[in-house]
């Protein structure tokens, strides 16, 4: 009989868990993404919020396109 045979099944373990984990574990993770968003995208946003009015964005905008 050989001494080893649970040895053999705790690798068998080892091995599944590797396997589900490299196959279940999400890859759309939120803290990885690093995208910054332009100026522009920005500006959008903070028209959308309401933090600053149509005139401010249209103005804000010229400023933007301009330096391009």
């Amino acid at each position: 009989m050989n001494n080893f045979g649970g040895m053999h099944f705790i690798w068998w373990i080892i091995w599944f868990i590797f396997l589900v984990w490299i196959f279940f574990i999400p890859t759309d993770i939120p803290y990885q993404k690093t995208k910054k968003d332009s100026p522009l995208d920005i500006l959008k946003k903070r028209f959308a919020k309401g933090e600053i009015s149509k005139e401010e964005f249209e103005e804000s905008k010229k400023i933007l396109n301009s330096k391009n």
